[in-house]
C-alpha cells in the first residue's frame, strides 16, 4: 500500500501544480484567445463530455486490461474496480457541486454582460438554463460558434470539475496500475492527456482553478483505493517472470 500511496501521490502532485500555479498568479478567464488553440483544447474536453467519455472509457479499460495480461477472473475484478472508481469520481463530484453551488467563470461573465442574476440563474430547471444561455450568446462572436453548444449544455455547477476527476482518475489509475509493469510511455501520454483536459476546462470558461486542484484531490483518494483493491483482488500488479525476463532483455539488449 505505501508503494501505491508513494507513485499515484507523486502522479498527482505533477498534475495539481498546474492548477495551484495558476490559482497563485491571479489568473482570470476571459472571452477570446487564439481561435484553432481553443478548438484543440475543445476536443479533449470532448474526450471527456458524453458520450464520447463513455467511449473513451472503453478504450482505456480495454488498453489498460491488455497491458497488465491478467487471467479472465482478475482481468474482470480488475474492470470492475477502474469502472467503480470513474463511476465513483463522477458521483461524489455531483454530491460535492450541490454543496459547494459554485458558479462557472462563464455564467459569472453572462452576469456582468448581460445582467443575468447568478442566483435566479441556477434557480431554473437544466432545460431553462440551457435555453437562456443558447439565447443570450447566439450573436455573440466572442464565443466560438462550436463552444456555444458547449456551455447550453454544461450549465451546473463548478466546483468540483468533472471532466477533471475523470480524466486524472484515469491518470492516475494509470500511475497506479501500470508502473510496476513499466508502461511508461502509456503513463505519460495519459498525463499529458489529463493536463489537456484540466486545461480546456480553464482556458473555455468553464472552471475555476481551485475546481480543478480539488478534482485532483478526489481523484487521488479514489485510485489509491481502486489500486489497493486491484492489488488486493486481482493479484500482484508487478510484472511475472517470464516478463521481467523479457523486459530485462528489451532493457539490456547486449
Amino acid at each position: 500500500m505505501a508503494e501505491i500511496v508513494k507513485r499515484t501521490g507523486f502522479g498527482a502532485l505533477i498534475l495539481i501544480m498546474m492548477p495551484l500555479l495558476v490559482w497563485l498568479s491571479g489568473w482570470q478567464w476571459t472571452p477570446g484567445g487564439n481561435s484553432a488553440w481553443l478548438y484543440a483544447l475543445y476536443g479533449l474536453t470532448e474526450s471527456v463530455t458524453r458520450p464520447w467519455g463513455i467511449l473513451t472509457s472503453a478504450v482505456l479499460s480495454g488498453w489498460f486490461l491488455w497491458c497488465l495480461r491478467f487471467r479472465l477472473r482478475p482481468a474482470l475484478v480488475l474492470l470492475l474496480i477502474m469502472l467503480a472508481a470513474i463511476t465513483c469520481g463522477q458521483y461524489s463530484n455531483h454530491a460535492i457541486k450541490a454543496l459547494v453551488k459554485e458558479p462557472r467563470p462563464y455564467v459569472l461573465w453572462l452576469e456582468q454582460v448581460y445582467q443575468v442574476n447568478n442566483s435566479d440563474f441556477y434557480g431554473q430547471s437544466r432545460q431553462a438554463r440551457s435555453q437562456q444561455v443558447t439565447r443570450l450568446i447566439a450573436q455573440d462572436n466572442r464565443i466560438p460558434h462550436w463552444l456555444k453548444p458547449h456551455w447550453a449544455f454544461e450549465t451546473g455547477y463548478a466546483f468540483p470539475s468533472g471532466h477533471s476527476v475523470f480524466a486524472v482518475s484515469w491518470a492516475l489509475l494509470s500511475v497506479g496500475l501500470l508502473w510496476p509493469r513499466r508502461h511508461y510511455k502509456t503513463i505519460v501520454v495519459m498525463m499529458l492527456w489529463a493536463s489537456g483536459v484540466m486545461c480546456s476546462r480553464l482556458v473555455l470558461g468553464m472552471h475555476w482553478p481551485r475546481d480543478l486542484a480539488a478534482a485532483v484531490l478526489v481523484s487521488w483518494l479514489l485510485v489509491m483505493l481502486a489500486s489497493w483493491c486491484a492489488l488486493r483482488w486481482s493479484g500482484s500488479l508487478s510484472p511475472p517472470a517470464q516478463e521481467q525476463r523479457e523486459i530485462t532483455r528489451r532493457q539490456n539488449p547486449h
